[in-house]
C-alpha cells in the first residue's frame, strides 16, 4: 500500500512581492516619517554630518564674501575722501534699522529650533513667521535706499550722476562712483542671501505644518538657522564699514 501524505502544502513565497516591498522600504528611508536616510547608522551621526556639511558651505560664503572686504579695503585706501562721502550720502536711520531688525531675526530663527526641540509645533511656525517678516522689512527698507540711489543719480562706475547733496554738501568727489560700486555689489549680494533665507524658511513652516519635525529630527531648522546667522552677521560687518565712514 503506497504512503500518501496528508500535510498540507507549503506556500511558495512571491518573490516579486518580496522585491517591490524592499523596493518600497528603500524609497521610504530618508523620508518624512523616517528622516534618518539608509546610509547612516542613527540620527546624531546624520545631525553631525549635516552640520559639518553646512559648515562647510558656510565657510565658503565667508571666503566668497571676503574677496568684496578685500576690494573695499583696497579702494578705501585709495580713495578715503570718495568712500567717506559716499557714506555719507546714504541714509544711516535706516541702516540701523536693518541691523536691529535682522538681530531681533537671529533671536526668532533661535527660538524656532529651541521650539521644535521642545515639541512646539505651533509656537516654531510663529517663530519662523516673525524671522520671515523681519527679512522682509529688511528688504522693504533696502528697496527704498536703492530707490532713492537711482532718482538722485548715486550709482556706480559711468552712471555716477548726483542731482541732490545733503545738507552741507554741494559736490562729491568723481571717485564716490567707486564707493557706490562696490556698495550696489556687496548688498546686492547680501540682498540675494536674504531672499534664499526667506524661501528655505517658507519651505521649512510648510514641512512643520506637515508633521516632518519632531525633538528627535530638525536638522533642517537648524542648518537654516545657521544659514541665517551668518546673513545676519555679514551685514553686521556691513553696516559699519558702508554707513559709519568719518
Amino acid at each position: 500500500m503506497s504512503a500518501t501524505s496528508d500535510s498540507s502544502p507549503i506556500p511558495q513565497h512571491n518573490s516579486s512581492q518580496h522585491d517591490r516591498h524592499q523596493h518600497d522600504k528603500h524609497q521610504h528611508q530618508g523620508s518624512s516619517r523616517n528622516p534618518l536616510a539608509h546610509h547612516f547608522h542613527s540620527m546624531a551621526q546624520q545631525l553631525d554630518a549635516a552640520k559639518i556639511g553646512m559648515w562647510f558651505f558656510l565657510a565658503q560664503e565667508i571666503l566668497f564674501f571676503s574677496g568684496l572686504f578685500v576690494a573695499y579695503g583696497i579702494y578705501r585706501s585709495w580713495y578715503p575722501e570718495a568712500f567717506s562721502a559716499g557714506s555719507h550720502l546714504l541714509d544711516r536711520t535706516m541702516g540701523a534699522a536693518n541691523t536691529v531688525v535682522l538681530l531681533f531675526s537671529s533671536l526668532t530663527v533661535a527660538l524656532s529650533i529651541r521650539s521644535i526641540q521642545l515639541g512646539k509645533r505651533s509656537q516654531a511656525t510663529t517663530y519662523l513667521v516673525i524671522t520671515i517678516l523681519c527679512a522682509c522689512f529688511f528688504m522693504v527698507v533696502k528697496y527704498m535706499e536703492y530707490s532713492h540711489k537711482f532718482h538722485v543719480g548715486y550709482l556706480p562706475g559711468i552712471h555716477f550722476s548726483p542731482t541732490e547733496f545733503p545738507e552741507g554738501i554741494e559736490a562729491v568727489p568723481y571717485a564716490t562712483r567707486s564707493f557706490f560700486g562696490i556698495y550696489f555689489m556687496m548688498t546686492g549680494v547680501h540682498g540675494l542671501h536674504v531672499l534664499v533665507g526667506i524661501g528655505l524658511m517658507v519651505w521649512l513652516i510648510i514641512k512643520n505644518n506637515r508633521g516632518d519635525f519632531t525633538p528627535e529630527y530638525y536638522t533642517p531648522v537648524e542648518m537654516v538657522g545657521l544659514y541665517w546667522h551668518l546673513v545676519d552677521l555679514i551685514w553686521i560687518y556691513l553696516f559699519p564699514l558702508l554707513y559709519l565712514i568719518d
